[in-house]
């Protein structure tokens, strides 16, 4: 139950994330899923470090640690995929 959990939070955290990013981001959703997943992974230590442990009720502060690692996980992603789809035109065109 977990990774379904984990998936559904990857989801809405990458998609909260594009659509805070101006712009168009081009990552396909299950990429900006991943990257949902990874910033909640990175969020989670972020809170941790900082000292803010689940608590009952709504983490509000955990979950903006998610959602601001998951904004430049899809940030730095878009980059990569963006260089790598540039590279694979210029080589079909070569």
């Amino acid at each position: 139950m977990g990774w379904l959990w984990a998936i559904i939070v990857g989801f809405v955290l990458g998609l909260l994330a594009k659509a805070v990013i101006p712009g168009k981001q081009h990552i396909p959703l299950w990429l900006a899923t991943l990257c949902g997943i990874a910033g909640a992974v990175i969020g989670n230590a972020m809170a941790r470090g900082f000292g803010i442990e689940e608590t009952r009720g709504i983490d509000w502060g955990r979950h903006i640690f998610q959602l601001g690692a998951a904004i430049v996980v899809v940030l730095l992603v878009e980059m990569i995929y963006n260089a790598m789809q540039r590279r694979k035109h210029e080589r079909q065109r070569a």
